[in-house]
């Protein structure tokens, strides 16, 4: 099978370039239409296009609000797209500038948060100055985050744009407590590669034609699917300025072998998904700022630059490389992809050189995260079966958190490694003997990837669990079934050192929901047993109560305030069971236990659902 590695690179003639008024204008009083500034970010952004062009790379010039008052810009842009084949396209990223802010009186500059009439009034300004200067309408937009309604109504009146940057992958509240509190992005809970957004909801893959937004989107930024995900993900990136801000390089001679390293793991990612890969390098002209940025002289943001570009040239000239315009890829990605089509991927840690392993994967309706460290812990879920209508803007619930909701998230509501009281969001089994717990998230382990034409299946390493008189050798596969909206978990003893012995395997689920590390009101949520021979519910007020059936069945909980139902299901003669939680430790519990001795199992589904 081929493996098409596919690039974007995108560049942007951001006038008045994030953060570098502040350190072109200090000790000044705020002046965006420094000449100074301008004509740096100028130089910066034909550098960029240059040092592309030199490698034989083709790029993206996403022209801002602000360059197209710029004769200079347009006619750079007009120049490359005639000789080098580049796209013209229009961000909506670099919005300020001294026109904008005496049209709309305003210092904000992140699309989704306007309000929807704004919303249209700015797309409408920018697209039509946009016309006027090219005759013709982009096919490319984007920004941090464009919500859905901001999308549906792009591609409505402006149905030549195909493709969109629409995210920022984990830019959630990790990154927001490392910007000092100040940075109020907060859009966790998206697709790390390129998707087809729903209408109904930007983060969430659209399931069918029906869904279809009419756009392919793509992540602002490949980022590191471990390190990002557990720190800050403007640290860890295929952004070589993310790259320094790290402080990943060698400071004597600088080198960076992690940036070569990311790129490289991204291009193994075709092997989780049928021979396709997809990176993307989108470095804004604030960042490469001549009086240099974070600690990183301008000589060594330069010198990063020029060497992620020619390693993209390297492979391009090895046939290794496919660098494609966001419109070309945007083609590319519907011939290539279909609704159900999952993305994979088996990452482990190239930053700390530790063993850790994850497995990530999204379709149309869910996105989870496994973790190795944990024994197949699934850690992180968002139920995008739901297509939640989540309104983002001024005059919405929602003015700055755009993130699509969680049901288990470890960051954020604990996971396993809990304080003394109380339980953190996991999915995850307990094996018990004689008075004796383990539960695997504390057995560490190796995954092995393998598909049919239906599934996408990941069998773990056996492990040793040792009790006082007994040791069990236990296996897991976990199976993520095409277009079930399902994940199977399959536990077998494999061997016993008293073959006539039994444990008890208590499956489970610790959920709850929210976007943030603060609690949610969990008193609408219903709690319920479901089949087996005593079904039964519970309305969720805080009371540690628990409801139980025997004869198998499901552990199911509603939670309208996602419009999401969750259960945990057996066809196994098992005792089902629901637990629910208290003001201190504001969770749920879904689980079944099981009696199994050497070479039985138990397997188990954990089933996602629209509520309504």
């Amino acid at each position: 099978m081929q493996n098409d590695f596919v690039v974007n690179i995108i560049h942007r003639p951001e006038m008045v370039p994030e953060y570098a008024e502040k350190v072109t204008g200090q000790g000044k009083k705020e002046d965006i239409g420094r000449k100074s500034l301008l004509t740096e970010s100028l130089d910066i952004f034909r550098f960029q296009q240059e040092t592309a062009h030199k490698n034989g790379l083709k790029t993206t010039i996403q022209m801002t609000y602000a360059s197209l008052f710029n004769e200079e810009a347009i006619g750079i842009a007009k120049h490359d797209h005639d000789t080098y084949g580049d796209e013209i396209a229009l961000s909506l990223l670099g919005l300020p500038c001294e026109e904008f802010r005496k049209k709309y009186n305003t210092k904000d500059f992140c699309i989704w948060m306007f309000s929807m009439e704004d919303k249209i009034r700015i797309v409408d300004d920018v697209f039509g100055k946009f016309y006027d200067i090219f005759g013709f309408y982009p096919e490319s937009t984007g920004s941090y985050y464009m919500d859905a309604d901001l999308t549906n109504y792009i591609k409505s009146k402006y149905p030549s744009v195909k493709c969109a940057v629409a995210t920022c992958w984990e830019e959630g509240p990790k990154a927001y407590h490392t910007c000092n509190n100040s940075w109020y992005t907060l859009f966790d809970g998206g697709p790390w590669n390129p998707w087809i957004p729903s209408k109904q909801n930007t983060h969430a893959p659209a399931a069918n034609e029906e869904e279809d937004s009419g756009i392919v989107a793509i992540p602002h930024l490949s980022r590191d699917l471990i390190a990002c995900y557990d720190g800050n993900g403007s640290n860890f990136g295929t952004h070589p300025q993310n790259v320094l801000r790290g402080m990943i390089y060698d400071s004597k001679t600088w080198e960076y072998p992690y940036l070569y390293n990311i790129i490289d793991q991204y291009r193994a990612l075709a092997k989780y998904n049928d021979g396709y890969s997809y990176n993307m390098m989108f470095v804004g002209p604030g960042w490469l700022n001549k009086m240099g940025r974070w600690e990183a002289p301008y000589e060594l943001l330069k010198k990063s630059y020029e060497d992620g570009m020619a390693y993209y040239g390297k492979l391009k000239k090895e046939g290794k490389l496919k660098d494609l315009t966001m419109a070309e890829f945007a083609d590319y990605y519907r011939e290539k992809k279909t609704y159900e089509e999952p993305e994979c991927a088996l990452w482990r840690d190239i930053l700390y050189g530790s063993d850790k392993q994850v497995f990530w994967y999204t379709d149309p309706y869910m996105r989870a995260c496994i973790n190795m460290d944990q024994g197949g812990a699934l850690v992180d879920l968002r139920p995008y079966v739901a297509k939640l209508d989540w309104k983002v803007g001024i005059g919405t619930p929602h003015v700055q958190d755009a993130s699509y909701p969680f049901l288990i998230q470890e960051k954020y509501r604990a996971g396993y490694f809990t304080h003394y009281a109380g339980e953190g969001t996991v999915r995850s089994a307990k094996i018990s003997h004689g008075g004796e717990e383990v539960d695997l998230c504390l057995c560490r382990t190796k995954a092995h990837f393998s598909e049919t034409e239906d599934a996408k299946i990941l069998t773990l390493d056996p492990v040793d669990i040792e009790f006082y008189d007994l040791t069990v050798k236990l296996q897991t596969v976990i199976t993520f079934e095409k277009g079930s909206s399902a994940i199977k978990f399959e536990r077998k003893i494999l061997s016993m050192s008293d073959p006539s012995a039994e444990v008890t395997i208590n499956e489970y689920m610790v959920g709850c929901y929210g976007t943030t590390e603060y609690p949610e009101d969990m008193t609408g949520i219903t709690l319920s047993v479901e089949g087996g021979k005593t079904p039964d519910s519970l309305k969720y007020e805080y009371k540690c109560r628990e409801l139980s059936s025997e004869g198998g069945g499901k552990a199911v909980a509603t939670i309208p305030a996602i419009d999401t139902r969750v259960s945990l299901e057996t066809k196994d003669d098992a005792k089902v069971y629901i637990r629910e939680g208290y003001a201190f430790s504001p969770m749920y519990t879904l689980g079944m236990t099981k009696k199994i001795s050497e070479g039985e199992d138990i397997t188990t589904w954990l089933n996602l659902e629209k509520a309504d």
